[in-house]
């Protein structure tokens, strides 16, 4: 089993190291594994580039980079990386600002075991501050549905929703057709919508695959329930047909 995860990043040089090192400090004893890290370096002017070479000089699991010399939508960098990933790879997104934790992977393969045939997982994550303090009530957890249809009811209905707490089989990613690279916001949404209109539920795993870094430039400040409720009446109209076959609403209908 071999596991790729992939972080685009852009201008995070002082918290990228971090993300890096929080990869790097996967456990997978006692199952066999292998894992690498794929970093595509969106248009940084900060000396990303440089301490991406340095990190990737280092002894230790692989880590590659590319470099773009503007900046790339999310979608469009994650893209670029999981092309990069081997056939058979499993896939776990985590982002620039983000610290995984040592089992994370270790319990993604653990359930990809126990689940022969099932191409994704979602996970819990906890939030943290800017200084990797732990938030009191501010835990994202996985809620288990019986059907796809159920799920995709409570997502458009903006009572569930899914980031970056996935893993998931490049196979799959590639049989949906990838993310959306022109979405600028919700991509990572946009393509778990996919998943679950190509009738695939994700096995709800009980560990927590990250931290999630609250801090003054996340990329999602300012997204309250207007903007996450016009992001997911995007998504909506794409798939308006499938979506209404199915008896699900637009969402705030």
């Amino acid at each position: 089993m071999h596991f790729t995860v992939i972080t685009p990043t852009h201008q995070r040089r002082e918290l990228l190291p971090e993300a890096v090192a929080s990869v790097r400090a996967t456990v997978s004893a006692p199952l066999d594994f292998s894992f690498e890290h794929l970093i595509y370096d969106s248009g940084s002017r900060d000396g990303t580039a440089a301490y991406l070479r340095e990190a990737a000089a280092q002894p230790g699991p692989p880590l590659r980079h590319w470099h773009s010399p503007g900046r790339q939508l999310a979608g469009a960098a994650r893209n670029a990386l999981i092309r990069e990933a081997a056939p058979d790879a499993w896939v776990v997104p985590l982002d620039d600002d983000d610290i995984m934790l040592q089992r994370t992977l270790h319990h993604y393969a653990a359930h990809i075991q126990a689940h022969p045939g099932r191409p994704w997982l979602v996970a819990d994550f906890l939030r943290v501050d800017e200084s990797g303090r732990y938030l009191p009530h501010e835990d994202y957890y996985a809620w288990q549905f019986e059907t796809p249809t159920a799920m995709l009811q409570a997502i458009f209905r903006a009572e569930h929703f899914i980031q970056g707490n996935v893993c998931y089989s490049r196979a799959f990613v590639d049989e949906v057709g990838g993310y959306d690279g022109e979405l600028a916001m919700a991509e990572d949404l946009d393509l778990y919508v996919r998943f679950l209109l190509a009738g695939q539920l994700p096995v709800v795993c009980p560990h927590i695959s990250h931290l999630h870094r609250f801090h003054a430039r996340n990329v999602s400040i300012g997204v309250d329930a207007n903007k996450h409720n016009a992001d997911l009446q995007v998504i909506y109209e794409k798939y308006a047909p499938q979506l209404r076959a199915l008896g699900i609403a637009a969402p705030g209908k």
